[in-house]
């Protein structure tokens, strides 16, 4: 298998345009220029990038960051064996060798220091430096470098500088439309179309409270986790306590407050 066939999304995944994103998209990868997905936990971003890998026949290598992500942890590394030292690539730099979609998830959780490294493959260079190898990589033509981040977390010591911001083209995401939520939760758990709707009225009930208790509302993730389990047979009330409401408050006022549109919704 070669690496190409390694990262390639094989089956189409399920994603409902909500405007003309798909075609930007496409125009945005036409031209190789990077790409910056915003938008709240859950609401479907790394599904669009999915779905785009996919539609453009591209491999997706997607890196999920974290804040003890080292940049030797994307380009590669030098590892230690027995006849000697071989040289690893990171993801970074098997997506830039291979012509891949290289997806960085959360891409503020990663120091800046990190993140750098980036750069040279975001303007008219498109190169990666090795330098523990002493190599320059000349990035395939088809590759493509796509970050996301939620801008809810954003705070002075967590956000990106403005001299990465802006080697992005971005899209801005936010939760479906109720109609359109309802077809995704329909599509992804097997669950009738009357409980998708009163799942997704929890949920807009949830998500008014973003700002007043909630740092974040329901994401359509967690509706789906929660028709999941109605789907298996787990009562609605039950299922719904524990998908859509324990995950996301410890406040005991709000936990009530959602537990109660909860069971007049199922009532």
């Amino acid at each position: 298998m070669t690496d190409k066939e390694q990262f390639k999304v094989r089956e189409e995944p399920f994603y409902q345009a909500q405007g003309n994103e798909v075609a930007l998209y496409e125009a945005a990868y036409a031209a190789r220029l990077p790409v910056m997905v915003k938008g709240p936990t859950g609401c479907g971003k790394s599904r669009f990038i999915e779905y785009m890998a996919w539609k453009l026949a591209r491999p997706l290598i997607t890196v999920a960051c974290n804040e003890d992500m080292t940049a030797s942890d994307l380009v590669g590394r030098y590892l230690l064996e027995a006849n000697g030292t071989r040289w690893l690539d990171g993801p970074l730099t098997t997506a830039a060798r291979i012509g891949a979609i290289c997806y960085l998830d959360e891409v503020v959780e990663a120091r800046q220091d990190t993140t750098v490294v980036i750069h040279p493959l975001t303007d008219h260079r498109r190169t990666l430096p090795l330098d523990k190898k002493g190599e320059l990589i000349q990035a395939h033509a088809d590759f493509q470098l796509v970050i996301s981040y939620n801008p809810g977390y954003q705070s002075l010591m967590k956000d990106l500088k403005q001299s990465t911001k802006q080697r992005f083209t971005a899209f801005e995401f936010d939760y479906p439309d109720a109609a359109l939520e309802v077809a995704i939760v329909v599509s992804e758990s097997g669950i009738d179309e009357a409980t998708a709707r009163q799942l997704v009225s929890v949920g807009a009930a949830a998500r008014r409270l973003k700002g007043h208790g909630l740092d974040e509302g329901i994401s359509t993730r967690l509706l789906v986790y929660a028709a999941t389990l109605i789907k298996g047979g787990v009562a609605p009330v039950d299922a719904c306590r524990m998908a859509l409401v324990r995950p996301i408050t410890d406040d005991r006022d709000i936990r009530d407050t959602l537990d109660h549109a909860i069971d007049a919704t199922f009532a």
